[in-house]
């Protein structure tokens, strides 16, 4: 496959890709290519003066852009006709009355131009086997024996104009090389749109991760992180509940050791640190261990 020349689309050269992928070289450049053009132009201003330069069919042709190229890059079934003469080569109608009532099997031809609006490519044989070269796609595309009519078939439905290209082509490596050898493709090549698609979508989930991973260095934090300080600060606040709790534990347990059968007379005010008898000292003290054990 890389002894197949394909070139590539840029901007709206695809008459230009189309010609070269045809003919395998860089036969044709934009500037040959408008040089056609202009002649084309320039043959019809001629004729439609022969009717008068004074003539208001004239005046109106004048006034109006170029039919055969546009400063897109854009050129004509009528570039393309005459720059394929220049190599002896004819285009005919793939579906016209004249063409249909020979009968030609597909596979028995050589070559087809086809046009959709204003996007041409081209399908050529090279050696044995079939090839789509579609300058919008990322490489030649290997189209099977069996498969060509039905592809034909279904570009004519999709309102594509077909030519066959008649005449001897240049040779080109490719052909000959293909002649004893046959290519096979696993993966058909993507459409250059979709292949940017994709890496325009990778390019953004990378700059995402980054963007995250920066944010997580810095002050932000995942999601997760923030699960878990709000655990830390949850056992954090228990800790406080806990630490208060054994501070009253210890008073209460000083309190007992100077005895519990103390009688504290009622016209003395009690202090905060209340006297707890042996047995609320008891629930005190398995409510704390209780309280240790669940934060393990």
């Amino acid at each position: 496959m890389e002894s197949i020349f394909h070139e590539k689309q840029e901007g709206s050269l695809c008459a230009q890709h189309c010609l070269n992928n045809l003919l395998q070289g860089e036969y044709f450049s934009p500037v040959e290519l408008s040089s056609i053009a202009h002649q084309l132009d320039e043959e019809e201003r001629m004729r439609m003066a022969e009717g008068g330069v004074t003539s208001e069919d004239y005046r109106t042709f004048l006034q109006q852009p170029s039919g055969n190229m546009d400063d897109s890059g854009f050129f004509s079934i009528q570039v393309i006709s005459n720059a394929l003469k220049v190599w002896g080569l004819e285009l005919i109608l793939f579906n016209s009355p004249e063409y249909q009532r020979l009968r030609i099997d597909p596979i028995n031809e050589r070559s087809f131009i086809c046009n959709y609006k204003e996007h041409w490519f081209t399908v050529r044989k090279l050696g044995k086997q079939w090839f789509n070269l579609n300058s919008l796609l990322t490489g030649p595309e290997l189209i099977s024996d069996t498969y060509l009519a039905l592809f034909l078939a279904q570009l004519q439905q999709e309102g594509y104009s077909i030519f066959v290209v008649k005449g001897d082509l240049p040779d080109c490596e490719a052909d000959q090389l293909l002649q004893m050898i046959r290519v096979q493709q696993m993966h058909r090549p993507k459409l250059i749109g979709e292949e940017l698609a994709q890496l325009k979508e990778q390019r953004v989930q990378k700059t995402d991760l980054e963007r995250v991973l920066e944010a997580n260095d810095g002050s932000g934090m995942l999601d997760e992180d923030e699960e878990d300080l709000q655990r830390a600060l949850a056992l954090s606040r228990q800790e406080i509940d806990m630490e208060d709790e054994e501070a009253d534990l210890r008073r209460a347990i000083q309190l007992s050791m100077q005895g519990t059968s103390r009688i504290v007379s009622q016209d003395i005010p009690q202090t905060s640190g209340t006297h707890l008898t042996s047995e609320e000292l008891r629930k005190r003290r398995e409510a704390y261990f209780e309280k240790v054990k669940e934060t393990l």
